[in-house]
């Protein structure tokens, strides 16, 4: 397979590649406060950009690699007729010839780093190896012949691994003139300190319920409002919403929620059906869904005692978070119980146990919690 066929882990589903994503929404905070560094020529040449995973986090990386590399920082210095006017926007030119190089992939300007495909495991590298910020320092370490600007997105910066880490440190220590690096992260604090310290900060917040249905319509997903659930369930971010609709996670919810209403006496018959669908070949990404969806009804039922629920996401959701978890101390037992059975789960997934028991087996121990906290 070649690079150019390999499959891209920063790709949700059937969505546009962040590249290709033209306008983001719901982001503007942290696009106005990047604006404000660019016009005040305080660029920084680290950027950490932080958020929950799908809303929006590349798209804005992305977005700062068009706009610095087709329009770099003090190209016009405005001559005779004084200085530019401040940049208002990060949106570029799709005509631009630089802008045209990177929706193709050969824009010697920009460099990408993520988790590599292994072609001989059909798998992605388990992080960001210490080679591939080799590589990154290596095409950084001479001048751009044009006197043009850099950038390199690393998505996601806590999948690198320690030496990886580390040359990236040396990087930002020392960085190439006219560069400028994007770290893409989801969880900041698995980052080095040292690292995060010579990073500005870029958060991205979860999306409301309007920019959520523009990004969905822009994703290709128009008829997503007519599934309510979906942006209940999705929780803001766009990312989790587009593998929810491609994986009918929604739908998996509900029989999830009905069946956790028949605890603490689980309907076997019932769940024996839901573990069926994740067996079998090509089941994969079935069994995947149906233990996100587990693990996002056990938060969403540990939450409502605690806070309540916004909305139901589905019918009959907020009677049974309240048969099972009728107050604090049961939505407190709920909550402990659910990460330990959440990490049996997420173990057993590891070491490729069948799907379809694993299945029943924590559905199982649901029932064993049930039987002491529900009404």
């Amino acid at each position: 397979m070649s690079d150019s066929d390999a499959p891209e882990i920063d790709r949700t589903g059937d969505a546009p590649h962040p590249r290709d994503t033209r306008r983001l929404f719901g982001q503007d905070t942290a696009e106005a406060a990047f604006l404000e560094a660019l016009n005040s020529d305080r660029l920084h040449h680290g950027w950490m950009i932080t958020g929950p995973k799908g809303v929006g986090k590349a798209t804005l990386a992305w977005r700062i690699a068009r706009a610095l590399i087709s329009d770099p920082p003090g190209a016009d210095d405005g001559g005779l007729f004084g200085a530019p006017p401040p940049r208002t926007s990060l949106d570029t030119d799709p005509e631009h010839p630089v802008i045209r190089r990177i929706a193709a992939g050969a824009e010697a300007g920009l460099v990408r780093l993520t988790r590599a495909w292994d072609d001989k495991t059909k798998r992605f590298k388990a992080d960001i190896t210490v080679d591939e910020v080799r590589k990154l320092k290596s095409r950084f370490a001479l001048a751009p012949a044009d006197g043009g600007w850099r950038v390199a997105i690393i998505d996601a910066a806590d999948e690198m691994n320690t030496a990886a880490a580390n040359a990236l440190l040396k990087l930002l220590e020392e960085p190439p003139a006219r560069t400028t690096l994007l770290l893409v992260t989801h969880q900041p604090s698995r980052l080095l300190t040292t690292i995060r310290s010579r990073c500005r900060l870029l958060r991205c917040a979860l999306l409301g319920i309007d920019d959520m249905g523009r990004a969905l319509a822009q994703a290709g997903m128009a008829d997503a409002d007519e599934n309510p659930s979906l942006a209940v369930l999705a929780g803001g971010s766009v990312g989790r919403a587009v593998q929810m609709h491609e994986g009918d996670g929604a739908a998996l919810y509900g029989a999830l929620v009905s069946l956790l209403g028949t605890l603490p006496r689980l309907d076997r018959s019932r769940a024996s059906k839901l573990a069926e669908a994740a067996t079998g070949r090509g089941s994969g990404t079935q069994a995947d869904m149906i233990f996100d969806m587990l693990d996002l009804a056990l938060a969403r039922l540990a939450r409502r005692a605690v806070v309540g629920l916004e909305a139901e996401a589905v019918p009959g959701e907020a009677e049974t978070f309240a048969k099972l978890a009728p107050n604090e101390v049961a939505a407190r037992a709920w909550a402990a119980r659910a990460q330990e059975i959440a990490g049996r789960a997420r173990h057993g997934r590891a070491v490729n146990l069948d799907p379809g028991a694993l299945i029943l087996d924590t559905l199982g121990k649901l029932s064993e919690v049930a039987a002491k906290t529900a009404t």
